[in-house]
């Protein structure tokens, strides 16, 4: 059976997947590899920083013809940087993590499609009285920033689903395999995005340590936090927390976080030590609650259409039950 919904339609893909815009790591040769299995790539451009663009977009177009799109950071950006992006032609831009309302009808003219991520009906009234083409409804499970007092996948999706009517939703968060997908699908959505099991392949933009450490987790050894955020000095907006892998800040931290907030100079100066040391990695691992379900380091092209298949036989074994 076929995977054909609104989604797939709508950007002439294979796969009802799409690649989490993940910061960073989600670079050229992930974003062109899932593009190639069939989904959606979309190149994690967080801040709009013009020479990572620059040399990720040119490996994007070397790699692959398949449609691609390109992720933001939404409170993080200005016009600028989006009307820099929309000049190399992604058939899509995605808005995460603030107001989309300054971007979304430059979007629009230059003729890629619009998907915005939401954490909370407020957000997803708002795109859809901004005319999303796409709306990403993501679920607290998930790896990364997210709502600090956000909701679960399974009761969240399915609720966005009926408030967007007929705007295309994607769920986000918890999805790592195939039955996740169908899973998603069964609640209504149009396909998933889909982050922390792209991490753990081969065209990952990361550390290979990074790699290794999602491999090896489970899933309650994540949990949600902006202690890392504040001794990063790293200003995400306070209604966002980070899903992350344990860390030794986190053990030294947690509980504290008022403390850390109202005086933060020690905290961030012994982390900035650390990090000169080389006692910590550059970067916290960001892991979703599906970790626990990754065991391999799969090519990004093999796992869409891994999941892909799972997701079929996962829909015909319910069909026949």
């Amino acid at each position: 059976m076929a995977l054909s919904t609104a989604f797939t339609k709508l950007f002439g893909v294979q796969h009802p997947i799409a690649l989490a815009p993940m910061g960073g790591s989600a670079g050229g040769a992930l974003t062109a590899a899932v593009s190639r299995g069939g989904g959606l790539g979309l190149l994690g451009s967080g801040n709009g920083d013009r020479d990572w663009l620059a040399r990720e977009v040119a490996i994007v177009a070397e790699q692959t013809t398949e449609p691609w799109g390109i992720g933001f950071l939404t409170w993080q950006i200005d016009i600028d940087a989006v009307e820099h992006a929309l000049e190399h032609n992604p058939i899509a831009v995605m808005l995460s993590f603030g107001d989309p309302s300054p971007f979304a009808e430059r979007i629009r003219r230059a003729g890629a499609a619009l998907i915005i991520q939401v954490t909370d009906l407020e957000e997803a009234r708002r795109a859809v009285d901004l005319g999303a083409d796409v709306i990403v409804a993501q679920g607290s499970e998930s790896g990364g920033h997210g709502a600090r007092h956000g909701r679960s996948t399974l009761p969240f999706v399915p609720v966005v689903v009926d408030l967007a009517a007929p705007v295309p939703v994607l769920a986000a968060g918890g999805i790592a395999d195939g039955r996740g997908l169908a899973a998603a699908l069964a609640l209504g959505a149009a396909g998933a995005l889909i982050g922390t099991r792209f991490q753990a392949t081969a065209e990952a933009l990361v550390d290979p340590s990074v790699s290794t450490a999602i491999v090896q987790a489970r899933g309650e050894d994540t949990e949600r936090n902006s202690i890392l955020d504040i001794a990063r000095n790293s200003p995400w907006p306070r209604k966002y927390t980070a899903r992350t892998l344990g860390h030794p800040f986190l053990d030294e931290w947690r509980g504290r976080e008022t403390e850390l907030t109202t005086d933060p100079h020690d905290v961030r100066e012994a982390y900035q030590v650390a990090l000169s040391q080389g006692d910590l990695p550059s970067l916290p691992v960001w892991a979703g609650e599906a970790v626990g379900l990754i065991n391999d380091l799969p090519t990004a092209a093999d796992l869409v259409n891994t999941l892909a298949t799972q997701a079929e036989d996962a829909l015909a074994r319910a069909g026949k039950e």
